[in-house]
């Protein structure tokens, strides 16, 4: 096997990424100061330099192959890389203030997330099964190390093991999967599969290993049945780390059913079709259900990213271009709302003190009227309501559905919509009709501050303005 120089070009992202991890542990080593600043801002410059080379090295420079197939340069791999990139940008600068009032601030904090970052790119330019795992690993391991980050909190550390347990199983069915379909195609190469599923030979072990590899995708989305981490993880994790988990590694999580389920099984997708459509009603149903009984924040944004997954599920169940993108533009676009609602609670909290209850939103607006508009904002576009960029993402899925002929499931995914409006609505009861006897200030630092009110402004210009960001994500499937 040789290996040409434009071979590594190709994989600048990657690379840069594994370099900077090293410099930032090293880095690490030497900085004194308690806030750990040295390793924080090498990890944010790190960011933005790979958001540029994820661009220029993948978008608009064709369909590359390279390292002997298994890596995949595209426009797809550009734009999932640099909204990857974007999010873990934004949560980590949720982090800092954060972790430090907290006694938790370590460079292995940020070590952990740029490993975790590395993970995703790997697996939005894998082009075989094996790159896929590796990639998928890379990230399961750092995510699993974040969230028992917080050494003496017992319910942190429950949640780490509930997680790491549900995810090892999670990862065995997976690679009991790829394992079958390797065996039915002969090769890890996800074209080569694709060429051995358009063939219709070993058609019945293709699709074992297929059911198997969906449930494994499944529980890395978190959508029910497979959904039992959820809850307990985004509670139990440190705000910060919550942050991380609900916005990045849900892009990764598409970037893996993209590669695998519709470029290597595209022509099964009747077969899997079903079964995504079960996973899809069932966690609209749970999501919205479960998240109406919650007073903990945390735990009714978990059983609403729940939801949000359902939504998710159905742009790829219309089995369309149109469809993926929509999917993707909605991956992004919850990233993005995501990020801001648990940044609002790390915003609120301080130490000692947790704002994770729904009632600690209240009279937010008598303490800050700009961050209650924030507040507005998200919670508006999470329901999906018009002008808003929650809403053009669930009118992209919605109308995939009815292309593709699925009009009932439209129908009935309006409903659920309309149902978790509800716990959406009450929290922005608290924040602006509930008052508040003696407003204490905001005591929140000004780089958490300006990441809050970016994040309003982002979702509001992608409100007012989502042309470009659904132009960027039709073109990255040749639309």
């Amino acid at each position: 096997m040789t290996f040409e120089m434009p071979q590594f070009a190709l994989a600048a992202p990657e690379i840069w990424l594994g370099v900077m991890a090293c410099v930032v542990l090293v880095a690490d080593l030497f900085d004194r100061s308690k806030d750990s600043r040295i390793a924080f801002f090498l990890t944010q410059f790190t960011f933005v330099v790979a958001i540029w080379l994820a661009l220029s090295t993948h978008w608009g420079e064709g369909v590359q192959h390279t390292f002997n197939g298994m890596y995949i340069s595209d426009n797809l791999a550009g734009l999932l890389k640099a909204s990857m990139a974007a999010l873990a940008a934004l949560t980590v600068g949720y982090s800092r203030d954060y972790l430090l009032q907290r006694d938790l601030l370590k460079g292995e904090f940020f070590l952990l997330a740029l490993i975790a970052l590395l993970g995703m790119f790997v697996m939005a330019s894998a082009a075989s099964m094996l790159i896929l795992y590796m990639g998928l690993e890379l990230l399961s391991l750092s995510l699993y190390a974040m969230v028992a980050f917080d050494r003496d909190s017992r319910v942190g550390s429950e949640a780490a093991m509930k997680y790491f347990v549900l995810g090892a199983l999670s990862s065995g069915m997976l690679l009991y999967g790829m394992s079958m379909i390797y065996g039915a195609s002969g090769s890890l190469i996800i074209t080569e599969i694709a060429a051995t599923a358009a063939s219709g030979q070993n058609g019945l072990l293709l699709a074992f290993g297929m059911t198997f590899v969906l449930v494994g995708v499944a529980f890395k989305f978190g959508a029910v049945p497979f959904h039992m981490w959820v809850p307990d993880v985004y509670q139990g994790a440190p705000t910060a780390v919550s942050a991380f988990l609900g916005s990045a590694p849900k892009i990764a999580a598409l970037a893996l059913f993209l590669r695998l389920l519709v470029e290597g099984l595209g022509d099964l997708h009747a077969q899997w079709q079903l079964m995504a459509i079960i996973l899809a009603v069932g966690s609209l149903a749970v999501g919205n259900l479960f998240a109406l009984m919650q007073t903990n924040l945390k735990r009714m944004f978990a059983y609403s990213t729940i939801s949000h997954i359902g939504f998710l599920f159905l742009g790829l169940i219309a089995g369309t271009d149109e469809g993926y993108a929509a999917a993707l533009f909605y991956a992004i676009s919850y990233g993005i709302m995501s990020a801001g609602g648990f940044g609002m609670i790390i915003l609120l909290s301080r130490r000692g003190f947790e704002a994770d209850m729904i009632d600690d939103m209240r009279g937010l607006n008598d303490r800050h009227s700009g961050f209650a508009l924030v507040m507005l904002l998200l919670m508006f576009s999470m329901t999906g309501i018009p002008g808003t960029v929650g809403f053009y993402a669930k009118w992209m899925v919605l109308q995939a559905l009815v292309e593709a002929g699925l009009v009932w499931l439209a129908v009935l995914a309006v409903v659920f919509a309309v149902i978790g409006a509800f716990y959406y609505l009450r929290v922005l009861k608290s924040v602006y009709f509930e008052r508040l006897e003696d407003p204490m200030p905001i005591e929140a630092a000004m780089g958490t501050r300006a990441a809050m009110m970016g994040t309003g402004g982002v979702v509001l210009l992608l409100g007012l303005f989502p042309g470009a960001l659904i132009a960027v994500c039709r073109a990255a499937f040749g639309l």
